[in-house]
């Protein structure tokens, strides 16, 4: 039923647009001009974010998406400014209040603590039953090795018979499991999964010894890499290894309410330019869509 509203609010969305162009934040502080506060979205919202004026984004460690100050609470990256963006554009603040992991993100929103978050998960049609998705981005999986590894991790391939860490119930574990399904089925010994509960946790066991890589998403390998030159190296999985090119997507729960709304939100970013704006900072021109996706899963 709330599809219903979708053209109307697209329709405010690019009249709103071509009036203002870039205008002043409304709330946060974005990565710079983008699109102005559209008054059609921010009616279209719940009435309970109307009446806090607020989004609250759950969030675990997850750079670059997400980097949590030494605070614990403090947190910039990738998320940071799509929030920062969303919020300006929905006439609302955004807040991310730090969690240890996925389940802990899934579980919050269908108990009502936060109202969205930005993943980066994959759009699942199990998902989309509880949660509308808002896709954003694609990715691929790739495997952090410190540059002074003694396992030999020179390609993929080389993962065979490997300890490799990874984020639990996170696409990349999924990655992982058909990496190793690829190893056995041709004749090598499969992947060891190291499960642990955030990024900043699978690269200390890399680096401990503990695992011989780390796996995470194409996007977060480019961060380590460039952010640490001559540290450490990664390889990524390609299709023939089991590896799929995943629809990262926000999640929001579908009783809320809320997600055409963002997926509007997200639109108006992508007409702005804002998206490709921050994708670029962030070196992600690779993955980026089209445009914003609602429920990609369980629509094809």
């Amino acid at each position: 039923m709330r599809l219903t509203l979708r053209r109307p609010l697209v329709l405010a969305v690019a009249a709103v647009l071509a009036v203002t162009g870039c205008g002043q934040a409304s709330s946060g502080s974005g990565p710079g001009p983008g699109a102005a506060t559209v008054p059609a979205l921010h009616d279209a919202l719940p009435q309970q974010v109307k009446d806090s004026g607020v989004i609250r984004f759950a969030g675990d460690s997850h750079p670059p998406y997400r980097t949590v100050g030494a605070d614990g609470t403090s947190v910039t990256g990738i998320d940071k400014d799509f929030q920062d963006a969303l919020g300006r554009v929905l006439g609302v603040r955004t807040q991310t209040v730090v969690v240890s992991n996925l389940p802990a993100a899934l579980q919050g929103m269908l108990s009502g603590r936060y109202e969205a978050f930005n993943g980066p998960v994959k759009a699942t049609a199990e998902r989309e039953q509880q949660f509308d998705s808002i896709t954003w981005m694609t990715t691929r999986t790739s495997y952090v090795v410190p540059a002074g590894s003694t396992a030999g991790i020179k390609t993929v391939d080389d993962l065979c018979g490997k300890r490799v860490a990874v984020v639990s119930a996170s696409i990349v574990e999924e990655q992982l499991n058909k990496l190793s399904q690829y190893c056995t089925g041709a004749g090598r010994a499969p992947t060891t999964t190291i499960g642990l509960a955030d990024t900043n946790a699978t690269m200390l066991a890399a680096q401990s010894g503990r695992a011989d890589a780390a796996g995470m998403t194409q996007a977060a390998a480019i961060d380590v890499t460039t952010a640490q030159t001559g540290a450490f190296t990664y390889v990524t999985q390609t299709e023939a290894q089991g590896a799929t090119a995943d629809n990262l997507a926000l999640l929001v729960p579908k009783t809320s309410g809320l997600g055409p709304v963002l997926r509007d939100a997200f639109q108006a970013l992508f007409d702005s330019g804002e998206y490709r704006q921050i994708m670029q900072k962030w070196g992600l021109t690779d993955v980026t869509v089209e445009k914003p996706l609602l429920n990609v899963a369980t629509s094809r």
